[in-house]
């Protein structure tokens, strides 16, 4: 049986490696910057919300923090892609790393509510940018081939990187601490770690000074940044682009900016405990993500999408609503792994059914979505959970899911099935 397996899985192999190996070299040293940031926001995203409850603060903090930053990205979501576009992506992803490490730093040196929520602010912009610029800076960095393999790598790299900063994440406050000698929960110890990291994520700047400008073609440059010209030319396509995802953004900012306080207060889960699962299951939806190309080229896209999206829905349920850590656990990894294989597949899907001179506009109107929909559910999430625990945010959230898979099948399968019986 193995033999038979591996010989099935050798060709499927070669080729995604000869896809890979496709790749420019400005998209190499990207994959680089990606690994070492995504090793610092792993610590990062196992141990804030622990540092802001360390200082006294609650859940319903968070949600605001939370909120402050997703409510930046999104008003600043259209401009910055015209911003992007005058900079240039080199600068812009730059700049981007500069204020990531610059916002956590000043959180673990100065903590106060003030620069809480100032430094939150500033990471709604590092979002921003984010947003507006990679899924462009990639398509420009590749060629038809091996652009989904790239887009899907690099979520995959990204989320390894995060798996080694969630383990370490942790374990780093109790090292830190032990050093310093204060408790492993202590705000003292939260702090050492997240300043670490921000000094970590500086070095994801040496590969992105190293990148290559793109000369672009004659006749690549559009008219400017003109993102309500395009809404209005093409409301159906945009509508059916973005709504669905800004039914998942709503129903992700209910629940998984706080899954660290939910392993904790409802399974009674220690910090390591909790900085393993994550990186767990960081690991697992790298795998989802690698995999996700050959199945997607046999399946389609969208198909994908649907597919895997509609089978997370039961785990999540089971997350949320298991009374034994074992089975919220195991859900956790399948969740993550089903659902998120798919991002990257559907930002490459997106990317393609505009034309080139509008990417950055849609880019932008992506971010601005995804930011609306956790802009506010944050803070919604954190009231519900002081009032009622964490069953209403799950519940919404699966029930905002399960409509915005319907209506990726009936935008992009129904319909097309119905024009091409007409």
């Amino acid at each position: 049986m193995n033999t038979y397996l591996a010989e099935k899985l050798k060709p499927t192999l070669k080729e995604y490696f000869s896809r890979v190996r496709m790749f420019t070299p400005n998209a190499r040293l990207y994959l680089i910057s990606a690994l070492t940031t995504g090793i610092a926001m792993g610590v990062y995203r196992v141990l804030f919300n622990f540092y802001v409850l360390s200082l006294g603060y609650n859940e319903a903090l968070l949600g605001r923090l939370i909120t402050t930053s997703q409510f930046t990205a999104l008003i600043l979501a259209l401009p910055m892609g015209y911003l992007v576009d005058l900079w240039g992506r080199k600068n812009a992803l730059v700049a981007r790393t500069v204020l990531l490490g610059a916002s956590i730093a000043v959180m673990a040196v100065w903590p106060s509510l003030g620069t809480f929520y100032g430094m939150n602010a500033l990471f709604g912009i590092v979002r921003s940018i984010s947003s507006v610029a990679m899924a462009p800076f990639l398509m420009e960095n590749s060629g038809e081939e091996e652009r989904t393999y790239l887009f899907s790598f690099s979520s995959g790299l990204r989320m390894g990187s995060i798996f080694v900063g969630n383990w370490v994440g942790g374990y780093l406050p109790t090292w830190l601490g032990n050093l310093q000698g204060v408790a492993p929960t202590s705000s003292d110890a939260y702090g050492s770690a997240l300043l670490a990291m921000a000094i970590v994520t500086l070095f994801g700047l040496v590969p992105l000074v190293l990148l290559k400008p793109i000369v672009k073609k004659d006749g690549d440059v559009g008219p400017g940044f003109a993102p309500i010209t395009y809404a209005t030319q093409h409301p159906k396509l945009l509508g059916k682009l973005l709504f669905p995802s800004l039914l998942i953004s709503i129903g992700a900012g209910l629940f998984m900016p706080f899954m660290n306080v939910f392993f904790r207060t409802v399974h009674g889960q220690t910090d390591q405990v909790i900085g393993t699962l994550f990186a767990w299951g960081s690991l697992a939806m790298g795998i989802g993500l690698l995999i996700a190309p050959p199945i997607a080229d046999r399946l389609g896209k969208i198909q994908l999408v649907i597919i895997t999206q509609g089978l997370s829905i039961p785990f999540m349920a089971l997350l949320g609503f298991a009374p034994l850590f074992s089975l919220s656990t195991a859900a956790y990894y399948v969740r993550l792994t089903l659902m998120n294989m798919s991002n990257p597949i559907y930002q490459t899907f997106v990317m393609e059914n505009v034309g080139q001179t509008a990417r950055s506009t849609v880019a932008s109107l992506v971010s601005l979505t995804w930011s609306f929909g956790r802009a506010f559910s944050p803070t919604i999430s954190g009231w519900l959970q002081v009032q009622y625990g964490f069953g209403p945010p799950f519940a919404i959230a699966i029930t905002l899911y399960s409509i915005a898979i319907v209506l990726y099948w009936f935008f992009f399968i129904r319909l097309k099935e119905s024009r091409t019986l007409i």
